[in-house]
């Protein structure tokens, strides 16, 4: 199948870039070495940081529990008001929050760039071992990644506060229709902004190692000038990879939420086990559609730019 699809491909045959994407899945699952990749490097950065967040949550707790909070008093029968006593509770713990994130966050920053730096870098030889280990260009470009993720994520947080500020006040009663339009609208916006921007930093990892490029930045300042039928391919990968990312969610909080009918029978444990086990499973689907994007890439650099792979570039 992949020698036909690369063949259409050569031959100018129109050929949409998620068509060939079920063939690169089975190709991954195929080869269970490269998700296994993918999991350790993310896991080996996620669980310490995941406990870290946990003793430092039970430290604050320790010290101002949630019933200083007023969180006892929660009232579980009023929306409106509900809303009130966990803005008040978010409020109470927000200082005490934001003075472990000060610290917390510049160090899982660093930690996540050279972690995904390196096991990028890995997995990418493992999937083409003519790919050289360039450590320190793998480490920032994931860099330029996560500054792109996190500018995402903070204008999709200020514009949320925008709209919250705009439509839900104490003067007047709260316009929850125009909220949660502007709410989906934004949230959909950014989601699709991200998505058309960032396969640009995740082909200049490819760019660096497959055409031995010599810096990071060459990388990058080629992932701009690939063309539009290359990177029109690649956008369109990385949107309906992202569309797959919200399925995937999706699904795992309905099998989370399926037993809730019948928690009485199963008791707290067994809901706890359902909700580890649906947490896992979207992370690892998660991680092997990570390859899938990786791999399609890849076989589209073999198509558009294979044959300038021979001498190394600038």
């Amino acid at each position: 199948m992949k020698t036909a699809s690369v063949a259409n491909l050569h031959g100018n045959v129109p050929v949409r870039g998620t068509q060939l994407l079920v063939e690169h899945m089975g190709e991954v699952f195929r080869r269970p070495s490269l998700v296994a990749v993918e999991i350790a490097w993310r896991w080996l950065f996620g669980i310490p940081f995941l406990f870290i967040c946990w003793k430092q949550g039970k430290q604050i707790l320790a010290v101002f529990p949630l019933e200083s909070s007023g969180a006892s008093s929660l009232d579980t029968q009023n929306p409106w008001v509900a809303a009130v006593q966990l803005s008040n509770i978010a409020t109470f713990y927000e200082p005490h929050v934001l003075a472990v994130l000060r610290w917390l966050l510049p160090v899982a920053a660093l930690a996540w760039v050279i972690v995904s730096g390196l096991g990028r870098n890995l997995l990418l030889m493992r999937m083409e071992p003519r790919a050289p280990f360039r450590p320190v260009a793998m480490i920032v470009l994931q860099a330029a990644w996560l500054a792109l993720f996190g500018f995402t994520l903070w204008g999709w947080l200020g514009s949320m506060q925008w709209a919250a500020a705009t439509h839900i006040t104490a003067s007047v009663e709260p316009d929850l229709v125009g909220y949660f339009i502007w709410a989906i609208f934004l949230a959909l916006g950014f989601f699709t902004a991200f998505a058309l921007t960032s396969w640009v930093l995740t082909i200049a990892p490819i760019l660096v190692l497959l055409e031995r490029r010599r810096s990071a930045l060459s990388g990058f300042g080629q992932a701009l000038r690939l063309g539009k039928a290359f990177s029109g391919k690649l956008a369109e990968i990385n949107l309906v990879l992202g569309i797959v990312k919200l399925a995937l969610l999706v699904v795992a909080m309905v099998f989370s939420a399926a037993p809730l009918p019948f928690s009485d029978e199963l008791g707290l444990g067994a809901m706890r086990l359902v909700a580890a086990a649906s947490g896992v499973f979207f992370l690892v689907a998660n991680d092997f559609f990570q390859v899938v994007r990786l791999k399609a890439f890849i076989e589209f650099w073999r198509v558009y730019r294979g044959d300038q792979a021979a001498a190394p570039a600038s």
